[in-house]
């Protein structure tokens, strides 16, 4: 069983026989990816205009069909009404079931994440035998009460409050929270208060039909139209005290734990929506006729349609790659004797440095995806009676909840720091050879490349030089203040976040493809646009705090890490995977 640890592809070698990529899906998790995918094309696609209409009721509707498909208990053991499979099994689900509306993924994202998963990973036996059969089946749906008007990103400064009764049978809770998904017909939310005085949270389960509770009109928002999001207001709300969930003081960690488990989701639950666009994009190019010849002749067009595909093949890598690495955690963990939940809270916490990195480069190219998607459409693009604008707005929201896109990047550095200052990562011993490396004299002798994605794997453990170097030097200037410097550091995140993607996309071409395939050029061209993000970012950094011969020794060791013997002929890569996909018509 591959046991790697969360953080630790930066300072090892991973064989390509060790990762997971879509191609390594089993026949169950076959069947649950094209069942969704059906249901998406019978229910949603033929009426997807009509999420643009706030129509709640239709997206309360259609969740409710995909409980009936077991859909919504697919992370729910078997005991507790769910269908029990893994957690790439998980990520699978939220992949597809979210792919033709945003609408439609940002309920079922909530109610099956943090809507559900504290009460599976934190409740007690009482309260997953009350909570969890209907959450998993969609009888009932969740809700997850955290952001107030001033406690966003810093969600532990909530002002929502709890007083326990003088008889000690109930809790008062007073407050307010907003952007609160799914609102509008959830029957359990999930609701994080300080109880009196305390320093940090603590989560309970509120129901529905609870005095003192109401709810704001519905927002009116860019996008996500028929996603239900209301304020919930707590007047003197009485909650049991059975209905505390996890223990007094630790909501805040419960929520930041469900919050690593929704960010991978996040990046998963993009993915379909990704494909989509793609597809719409390339059957538009291919009958669009302009100088009477189809767009997709063009190479401007051509461009686009190869840079989307690289991105999604990447994407997929990625979040795969990660989403296998802990399921294996989890099942070491339960190995070791620890329960189903503990064990999954630890696996996932444990790998919290990928969840974050996944969230910020999906979210982004999601939209990104879609920007161009418009912009293959002309005017059209522009206009309601085609899907582009609709995903174009549909995606904005991802790069901003479970936590900014910001936000994660610094936790992406901040999470990795603390790791190695624990001795969990040993970054130290490999920080040091790089300096000794960089005031040695560099071998002139030009390897051997013959060997498939030999030097682009070459290429992937300089980058990851860079980025050691980098942070080294500079967690040795700023010491313990190092998180004051968030310009450096969102920085240093971009170079992980392109590290660990470019990693992903050539291990799985590696794996799955052979070296003439399309695949193979994708993971080529992806690299390229890596290494140059890299070189800008580390350029930037450096100059930033270095100065004098450090400055030159750091930025002639940025020009060694980040060359090619043999530069990829870019363009003839992009027209590759441009002819590929223009003649197969979708992704």
């Amino acid at each position: 069983m591959n046991t790697i640890k969360g953080g630790e592809f930066l300072i090892r070698k991973t064989p390509a026989s060790e990762i997971f990529t879509c191609e390594d899906f089993n026949e169950d998790q076959k069947m649950l990816r094209d069942s969704a995918r059906e249901f998406l094309d019978r229910e949603v696609i033929p009426i997807r205009e009509r999420f643009e209409k706030k129509d709640y009721a239709l997206t309360e509707q259609l969740m409710r069909k995909i409980g009936d498909l077991g859909g919504l208990g697919i992370a729910v053991p078997e005991q507790y009404g769910g269908v029990g499979m893994g957690f790439v099994a998980t990520l699978l689900a939220a992949d597809i079931y979210s792919g033709a509306s945003g609408s439609l993924g940002t309920a079922y994202g909530a109610h099956t994440g943090i809507g559900t998963l504290p009460i599976l990973l934190y409740g007690t036996e009482e309260q997953k035998q009350k909570y969890l059969p209907a959450l998993a089946t969609g009888e009932k749906f969740g809700a997850y009460c955290l952001t107030e008007p001033d406690a966003g990103s810093d969600a532990n400064s909530g002002k929502t409050r709890a007083v326990l009764s003088e008889d000690g049978k109930y809790y008062s809770i007073t407050g307010q929270k907003m952007w609160i998904s799914n609102a509008g017909f959830a029957e359990v939310f999930i609701v994080f208060a300080k109880i009196d005085d305390d320093k940090n949270l603590t989560s309970f389960i509120v129901e529905k039909g609870a005095e003192g509770l109401s709810f704001g009109e519905e927002e009116h928002k860019l996008g996500i139209k028929s996603s239900s999001t209301r304020q919930v207001f707590f007047n003197d709300v009485k909650v049991p005290v059975e209905n505390l969930l996890g223990e007094r003081n630790n909501g805040f960690k419960i929520a930041l734990n469900v919050l690593n488990v929704g960010r991978i989701k996040l990046a998963s639950a993009s993915l379909e929506a990704q494909r989509r666009v793609f597809g719409l994009a390339v059957k538009y190019a291919n009958e669009r006729k302009q100088f009477n010849v189809p767009i997709s002749t063009f190479g401007a067009i051509r461009k686009k349609i190869a840079d989307i595909a690289t991105v999604i093949f990447t994407s997929e890598a990625g979040t795969y790659r990660a989403g296998f690495d802990i399921e294996n955690n989890i099942k070491q963990n339960e190995a070791q004797g620890l329960s189903h939940e503990k064990a999954e809270l630890k696996g996932v916490e444990d790998f919290a440095i990928e969840c974050s990195i996944l969230k910020v480069f999906v979210s982004d190219w999601t939209q990104k995806i879609a920007d161009e998607g418009i912009q293959i459409y002309g005017g059209m693009g522009f206009s309601e009676d085609t899907p582009m604008e609709a995903a174009w707005r549909d995606s904005r929201i991802a790069r901003i909840y479970e936590g900014t896109n910001e936000i994660n990047s610094l936790l992406s550095v901040g999470i990795l720091i603390k790791k190695a200052l624990k001795g969990e990562l040993d970054l130290l011993t490999p920080a040091k050879n790089i300096a000794s490396e960089l005031t040695g004299i560099p071998s002139f002798d030009v390897p051997d490349y013959s060997a498939y994605l030999s030097e682009e794997k070459e290429i992937v453990e300089n980058l990851k030089k860079t980025f050691l170097m980098v942070a080294g030097a500079a967690l040795q200037k700023y010491t313990t203040e190092i998180e004051k410097q968030q310009h450096l550091l969102l920085k240093a995140a971009e170079i992980l976040i392109q590290i660990y993607m470019a990693e992903s996309a050539l291990l799985r071409a590696e794996k799955q493809f052979q070296a003439d395939s399309v695949e193979a050029a994708m993971a080529k061209l992806n690299l390229f646009k890596a290494v140059e993000i890299i070189e800008a970012s580390a350029k930037e950094a450096i100059i930033s705090f270095a100065s004098g011969d450090e400055q030159k020794m750091m930025l002639g060791g940025l020009r060694r890490f980040v060359k090619y013997n043999n530069y990829p002929n870019v363009v003839a890569l992009t027209e590759q995977i441009a002819k590929h996909f223009i003649e197969k018509g979708s992704y």
